[in-house]
């Protein structure tokens, strides 16, 4: 009997990240709305002709910019600051998305536009989201418009379409209530938006809709429990039928509640719940369709397909027709198609699936289910081929490594005195004024600046104009720091392609693509290298970029690196060892780098653990082991260095009340992170424990073309002095400017200086 193969989602972005440079073309105004319409549909079109061979096809997991913010749109559930505005759907959108649509326009609002919403991470990936807004008197006004027109287009196309969309109840968990409403207080108002949506999609030949519930395989409270029976009680005679999609890991005591919904079909992330299959199949109710992730839809490393027929088959026997099989979660995480990637190490190469690849696993597993292992025995062959050659490869394990992590004592990851004796050592040293201005590292990366690196990495330039051209670079951003009377500077790290690869292509145990793009937000793409063996430093990886720098100024120079833990969260990790071992590895790396830099005479170091928190595991029970890895691993990488010598660390968009006594205990001299988009509301984690060192709260956000006016970021720093010292607070942005234009970034730094002479002078 066929087993059903089907995917829950697809790269948006395409091969050639058409979407990022349609979308930017469009956001400056260099292109019209119909030219970024047409990119889209012709998107669509391609990818799904390259899931042509599936049995059903999502359809609606395309975003412009995000889905969770498509879904916001679908619902009706728009922001009241955008509201009035009016014109094209799309330019509302993309307003709530980065604060204004075009470059052009006159939209009026604050900074030229409106607040953009906030963003944060997709539960522990490295995609973020818009988070949906509520208040007490939001209401659903339900606009399928979107999703209707995509399900057309795939229709029109002869695609078997399945429709994604966002579940009610994890909708409202992932979202925030503004005012302190009860988000479950807005589900009687929220299902019959869903009921018309899903009424609408049967009114156009919908057998199945995909309903992504990914909250359940975290721990819920009673009350949200219970909201799923009344969810899919009054959902369940829509006049579709429902696949419960739940992925990024297992399901554990929230498994009864699954099984026991009214849906006609349930699918389980067989790459973290492997265990829980059994328990599924028996207690799921006669005729419920199974439908098992049998491919890592978040790696890049080819799927063991023996592997899997071996324990998928017994299933395939007990189930039948009623087996499903698809990538454990949609395959947005993942970078579209290998075939391009001609420069790639060949061996290493052989190693790995793309999207494209994982797609035709799946449909090697299904025929080989349906007509036996002998139908596919050539490609059978050739996997295990690549499985046994990566098993077996000298390149992955080096003793040297292993032996300098059997070194690593207690006291390797301690400084040599308490916070309050190195601060006032630190503060003898750099003579900084209250409130100090500083950035986070980044400066805007120009035309000039990616026409030298592509350049020089086509042969065009040699490596001495390269350091001419990046020289340069890094002498206009030291000037223009000077000019507008910053603090402490950084070096604008001209010559980084991004704050992982950079270090990546410089650390043995690392391999790089050439196109492999995942989409982290709107436009933002990052090409996360591939960690494949074991790590070690050649030779200094940022010394001499930074010692230039510094030559050029008087003030303080910032060293600016990546932390261990977020290049590993940030990478394509090894399958085959704990992630702890791999980031130890990369803190060992890093150390050597931060002493180096110390006895170059830095007397800043930076270093960004951006993805700490989003490496947390789902399940509140295993956060302990995670951050006692993390945090350890982070105080090997910085802890090395006296006591006068200041470290930083910098943390994007993430919640820190339940994780704030780990990041102290972190021990970094001066942490920066994100609140301008919350409006400082992440410093109520300060409200109930006493941060003991110093804080820069993010006051520019950077993620919108926005400018920030000097009496916004005041406001903003007086709110966090009342959570914080004053003598401990820094003034900088949420993040780096490096996606910024020089046009937007010196306003909005000469706002943020001026801004901190005025709280220096306790002006009211």
């Amino acid at each position: 009997m066929a087993t059903t193969t089907h995917n829950l989602g697809f790269p948006r972005i395409g091969a050639r990240r058409e979407l990022k440079f349609a979308l930017e073309a469009y956001w400056k105004g260099l292109c019209p709305r119909e030219d970024l319409l047409r990119t889209g549909s012709e998107l669509r079109a391609r990818h799904w002709g390259e899931q042509q061979a599936l049995d059903l096809v999502p359809v609606g997991d395309f975003a412009f910019y995000d889905q969770v913010l498509d879904m916001s749109f679908t619902l009706g559930n728009l922001p009241a600051r955008v509201r009035d505005f009016h014109g094209h759907p799309l330019d509302n959108y993309f307003r709530v998305a980065r604060g204004r649509s075009q470059a052009t326009g006159g939209e009026g609002g604050c900074c030229g536009g409106v607040t953009a919403g906030e963003m944060t991470k997709w539960f522990d990936t490295n995609y973020h989201y818009i988070v949906p807004e509520f208040d007490t008197d939001t209401r659903f006004e339900p606009d399928p418009s979107r999703l209707l027109e995509q399900l057309a287009e795939a229709q029109a196309q002869g695609v078997r379409a399945k429709p994604v969309i966002i579940g009610p109840v994890t909708y409202l968990a992932i979202g925030k209530a503004k005012d302190g409403c009860d988000r479950l207080d807005l589900l009687p108002r929220l299902l019959p938006a869903y009921a018309e949506l899903l009424a609408t999609l049967a009114a156009r030949g919908v057998e199945w809709v995909q309903v992504d519930e990914p909250i359940l395989v975290t721990e819920l409270a009673p009350e949200w429990r219970d909201a799923f029976t009344r969810t899919y009680e009054t959902l369940k005679d829509s006049g579709v039928k429902l696949l419960l999609a739940t992925y990024f890991g297992p399901l554990r005591e929230n498994l009864d509640l699954v099984t026991a919904l009214p849906v006609h079909g349930i699918h389980l992330d067989a790459i973290n719940a492997r265990d829980e299959v059994d328990a599924l199949i028996r207690t799921a109710p006669a005729g419920c369709v199974i439908s098992l992730g049998v491919v890592n839809g978040r790696n890049i490393w080819k799927t063991d397909l023996e592997a899997v027929l071996d324990w998928l088959e017994p299933v395939a026997a007990r189930l039948g027709e009623r087996l499903w099989i698809a990538p454990s979660c949609s395959l947005l995480h993942v970078p579209v198609d290998l075939e391009g990637e001609r420069k790639l190490d060949p061996e290493i190469r052989s190693w790995l699936a793309f999207a494209i690849q994982k797609l035709a696993e799946i449909n090697v597993l299904a025929q080989a289910l349906a007509q036996g292992r002998a139908a596919v025995a050539d490609e059978l062959a050739a996997n295990r081929a690549a499985i046994d050659a990566r098993r077996n490869s000298r390149r992955v394990n080096n003793p040297a490594v292993q032996a300098a992590l059997a070194h690593i004592d207690a006291g390797s990851g301690h400084r040599r005195s308490p916070f309050a004796a190195r601060a006032a050592l630190q503060a003898a040293r750099l003579d900084l004024p209250r409130f100090p201005t500083t950035t986070i590292g980044s400066f805007p990366q120009t035309r000039e600046i990616r026409l030298a690196r592509s350049q020089f990495k086509a042969g065009g330039i040699d490596e001495a104009a390269y350091l001419l051209a990046m020289q340069a670079e890094i002498g206009r951003a030291v000037r223009e720091q000077e000019a507008l009377g910053l603090d402490v500077l950084v070096h604008g790290e001209a010559e980084r392609n991004d704050m992982v690869e950079y270090f990546g292509e410089q650390l043995e145990g690392y391999a790089f693509s050439q196109g492999g793009w995942v989409q982290s937000y709107g436009s933002r793409c990052v090409k996360p290298p591939i960690l494949f063996g074991d790590i070690s430093r050649p030779k200094p990886m940022t010394v001499d970029w930074i010692t230039y720098a510094a030559s050029l100024t008087d003030k303080p120079m910032k060293g600016m690196l990546t932390g261990p833990v977020t290049i590993l969260n940030w990478s394509f990790v090894r399958d085959d060892q704990p992630r702890s071992a791999s980031c130890l590895q990369l803190a060992l790396a890093i150390r050597e780098e931060v002493l180096d830099l110390e006895r170059a005479g830095i007397r800043i170091i930076q270093i960004d653990e951006a993805a700490l928190r989003e490496g947390l595991p789902l399940r509140r029970a295993q956060w302990a082991d995670y951050l006692g890895w993390a945090v350890e691993s982070f105080r090997i990488a910085a802890n090395g260095v006296a006591d006068e010598t200041q470290i930083h660390t910098h943390m994007c968009y993430s919640e820190f009340n339940d994780i704030i006594a780990s990041i102290a205990d972190m021990d970094a001299d001066v942490i920066t992170i994100e609140t301008s988009r919350s409006d400082m509301e992440l410093l109520d984690a300060f409200d109930d424990f006493a941060y003991p060192n110093q804080i820069g709260p993010g006051v520019y956000d950077i993620h919108s073309p926005n400018i920030p006016t000097q009496g916004h970021i005041v406001k903003l720093m007086r709110k966090a002095a009342e959570r914080i010292p004053a003598d401990r607070l820094w003034v900088n942005p949420d993040c780096g400017l490096k996606t910024r234009t020089w046009e937007e970034v010196l306003p909005a730094l000469a706002s943020m200086v001026a801004a901190a002479r005025t709280l220096r002078a306790g002006v009211p």
